[in-house]
């Protein structure tokens, strides 16, 4: 089964944007297939411990729900080196399977076979 890659540049301020993204990573995670969130921008935030939190929606699961799930299923998440610097944020404090990963990392990841992309 082909590698999926989601893409996520929103954080909190757009809660349904991340439950969206988040659903598309559980479910090719969940299904077996490799999968990466590449995490840049504002989204970075959510890859720190007691951030990724709340319900985006009536209905929605709630985001420490989904982020668990990722995380149970292999998922991983790589978080921009370069924008979570730039916030000057705590490594320290990244939750299970983040780990700052940049473009060039992620495309090792990747590697020569592809993936499913999907951007928010």
């Amino acid at each position: 089964m082909g590698k999926a890659v989601v893409s996520l540049k929103t954080g909190l301020e757009d809660p349904e944007t991340v439950t969206v993204a988040m659903l598309m990573a559980v479910g090719a995670a969940e299904s077996g297939r490799p999968t990466a969130v590449f995490l840049a921008k504002e989204a970075v935030r959510l890859a720190l411990d007691g951030v990724a939190v709340g319900t985006a929606c009536e209905g929605c699961p709630p985001l420490t729900s989904l982020f668990e799930r990722y995380a149970t299923a292999g998922g991983r998440l790589f978080v921009c080196p370069i924008c979570f610097n730039a916030k000057q944020l705590d490594a320290a404090g990244l939750v299970k399977g983040a780990e700052l990963a940049g473009t060039v990392p992620l495309w090792e990841w990747i590697g020569d076979e592809g993936a499913t992309t999907f951007s928010y």
